[in-house]
């Protein structure tokens, strides 16, 4: 098996390991893929970008064996292969971790590597601590240090990444393809995930890595190709890759302006303030004000205490101590149902497990938050079908998510497309204060425009929203006002021409025992 990425210097070129050639798929009648095509190399890290919905995530349900193509061919080692099964995939050395990490959080490290792989037995029972022995190299490989007996529950979502990169190379894997794999993590956890990415590159195994992050996939991949309305678009090698034509091949123009705001009157009034609020160990003395009309960013590092400090603002948790208000007036919620009755709505992080049923349609969702605007007379507790679906209609236009209908399953929707559902769901609802955790998590870059563009005109309208990204380029584009936790306390504000990528990444690693400043500045 050759080494390394494709040559650039015109040498002949490889026949490659994976291809798939004209593939086509369909779903009631929707066309996801319009013939679209890709080849990957040994040693290659191929990296594949597009809009939400351009085709990405059905093709790698294709190879995968979950979904069947209804037409084109795909190939392993130059030789036509039918995938109709995962295990088919498996037997043909093709691993997939994908976004939503497939491990059994109720079992441990070394189950969760052999769960569907032929185990070592004696008389009958599984030799657990022989198999112990032989995975313990390869989990070394990829930097687990934690025991192959703790419980998966216990790991953080970077050490997940590595139980499912060690149960692909248990498994001999020869290509493995890795959907999104840094929008959970932190940036030295990434910058680890990068090591070890190069690393299987140089053992002669193949990786595809699906990104919305350009900065990564132009630091990492080999060659990259494009997807844009099913249809490959583009395919460039490393030398010729450049961020404007990477975000115009996925777009189909030029690149989406920045949104351009004016930051809100400093004499709004003060809709919510939290004051000195704690839930230990992750949050500890907390507090912010948040204006009429403002977009309020939080800021910090994976556990500073920020989606914490918002479950409580939404009442899914209680704290320990402190207090709130809402305009003026003490507010205590004790489930989330009192926040939503006080005018509060919250786009959860974890988006498919917190904020969807995956198996309803986009109608069902929307009408989850929306139950008084559904009833079909007043005082009659009986959903009217015909006014749900007219509601996810107006909402699937406002926010142009792409799908057949409203009676779509979400879990056929891109990412992006989900969490526009997610938003409206609360846009329906019209709160007062919406809070997004992660907004634009694993959307395209077309997508995440609109997205803060909606932000931008919800604002201007007087909706106050916070916004919490773990991406600090996304903050300074978006919010008036930045506020960065570090180790669960609000410990620097920042305003005006002072929020910046730098200034948000210096204060996020700032002493951690350092006093708060001017944290609930009005």
């Amino acid at each position: 098996m050759a080494n390394g990425p494709i040559s650039d210097e015109g040498t002949p070129q490889r026949a490659p390991l994976v291809a798939a050639v004209d593939i086509r798929k369909s779903f009631g009648g929707v066309r996801a893929l319009a013939g679209v095509s890709l080849d990957i190399a040994a040693g290659e890290v191929h990296g594949l970008v597009g809009a939400n919905g351009a085709g990405k995530s059905t093709l790698i349900r294709c190879l995968a064996g979950l979904e069947h193509p209804d037409g084109g061919t795909i190939l392993v080692d130059g030789q036509p292969v039918a995938i109709d099964t995962p295990h088919a995939a498996t037997r043909l050395g093709l691993s997939f971790i994908h976004q939503e990490l497939a491990l059994v959080t109720g079992m441990n490290v070394i189950e969760n590597i052999m769960l569907g792989a032929p185990k070592r037995t004696r008389l009958g029972s599984i030799d657990w601590r022989g198999t112990v022995r032989d995975v313990e190299p390869v989990a070394r490989r990829v930097g687990i240090a934690f025991p192959l007996t703790a419980q998966v529950a216990s790991l953080s979502t970077a050490e997940r990444w590595l139980v499912s990169i060690c149960r692909a190379l248990v498994r001999k894997s020869r290509l493995i393809v890795m959907d999104e794999p840094t929008a959970s993590l932190s940036v030295h956890e990434s910058e680890r995930l990068y090591t070890i990415v190069r690393e299987l590159s140089r053992s002669g195994i193949a990786v595809l890595y699906v990104s919305h992050r350009l900065d990564e996939i132009l630091d990492l991949c080999d060659r990259v190709t494009a997807f844009r309305d099913g249809r490959s678009v583009m395919q460039v090698r490393r030398d010729d890759l450049t961020r404007r034509g990477l975000i115009e091949a996925i777009v189909g123009g030029a690149a989406p302006e920045a949104v351009a705001h004016a930051p809100p009157r400093r004499d709004a009034e003060v809709v919510l303030r939290v004051d000195g609020v704690s839930r230990f160990p992750l949050v500890r003395d907390a507090s912010l004000a948040l204006h009429r009309g403002e977009v309020l960013g939080l800021a910090g590092l994976v556990g500073a205490g920020r989606s914490e400090l918002v479950r409580m603002i939404f009442g899914a948790d209680r704290p320990d101590g402190g207090t709130m208000t809402i305009d003026g007036r003490p507010y205590a919620p004790r489930s989330p149902a009192a926040a939503m009755q006080a005018g509060i709505g919250l786009v959860p992080e974890e988006r498919r497990s917190e904020g969807l049923v995956l198996l309803k349609s986009i109608a069902f969702n929307i009408g989850l938050a929306n139950p008084d605007k559904l009833k079909a007379a007043p005082g009659i507790p009986v959903v009217s079908m015909r006014r749900r679906n007219t509601l996810a209609e107006e909402m699937i236009a406002r926010l142009r998510v792409k799908a057949p209908g409203p009676d779509a399953p979400v879990g056929r929707l891109s990412g992006g497309n989900q969490q526009k559902v997610v938003i409206g769901k609360w846009l329906a609802r019209a709160p007062r204060i919406l809070i997004l955790d992660e907004p634009t998590r694993g959307v395209d870059i077309g997508a995440r425009a609109e997205i803060h563009r909606l932000v931008r005109e919800l604002a201007a309208s007087g909706m106050s929203v916070i916004v919490i990204s773990s991406e600090a380029e996304e903050l300074p584009e978006l919010c008036d006002r930045v506020l960065v936790m570090v180790e669960g306390r609000v410990a620097r504000e920042l305003t005006g021409d002072a929020i910046s990528r730098n200034a948000i990444v210096q204060a996020s690693y700032a002493d951690h025992d350092a006093r708060p400043e001017t944290a609930t500045v009005e």
